[in-house]
């Protein structure tokens, strides 16, 4: 089966250590990439989207698919302009997660875009329409922890900056 972001695949595998053999399941599609925007008086920027496979609206961070080969901070950058208008000072990626091991053969790349402001407008793909708001960074981690922020892989990110968030806490006390 094959649609425009993932295709279905069947592959006859072998395990590794017990020799079975098997019929499994592959979800192929394109690496992914979240962005962990901070604006310069550490607020995070925040998106909230009708989410359409839990058929409600979701609190996340900015994020999207990348095209093949596309370097993950470029991506960011392009995603965080399209969805919300920001665009950061400088970028780096800080981590990554593979998305579903199980199923999915592909990676979600987590960039941190430092010191994002409001730049520019936004280019929201067709069934895109997306609420744009800036949180104290800590309030976001609050969110996480009440269950408010529900997409895996934003807490995946947020897990991923939290240490980087720790150092910029220290520097402004």
């Amino acid at each position: 089966m094959n649609c425009p972001i993932f295709d279905l695949v069947s592959r006859r595998l072998r395990h590794p250590a017990r020799g079975s053999e098997g019929e499994f399941y592959v979800l192929k599609t394109r690496d992914w990439v979240n962005v962990i925007p901070v604006t310069p008086d550490c607020q995070m920027v925040l998106v909230r989207q009708y989410r359409f496979g839990i058929e409600e609206p979701s609190w996340e961070i900015p994020g999207g698919i990348m095209d093949d080969g596309e370097d993950p901070v470029v991506a960011a950058e392009r995603e965080l302009q399209e969805e919300t208008g920001y665009v950061p000072q400088r970028s780096r990626v800080i981590g990554k997660v593979a998305a579903n091991p199980a199923i999915l053969n592909n990676y979600c790349h987590f960039v941190w875009a430092e010191a994002a402001t409001l730049q520019g407008e936004v280019a929201w793909d067709e069934h895109e329409e997306i609420e744009t708001r800036l949180f104290p960074v800590d309030e976001v981690y609050a969110m996480a922890h009440r269950g408010e922020i529900k997409h895996s892989l934003v807490v995946a990110a947020l897990f991923q900056f939290y240490p980087e968030w720790l150092k910029i806490k220290a520097r402004r006390r």
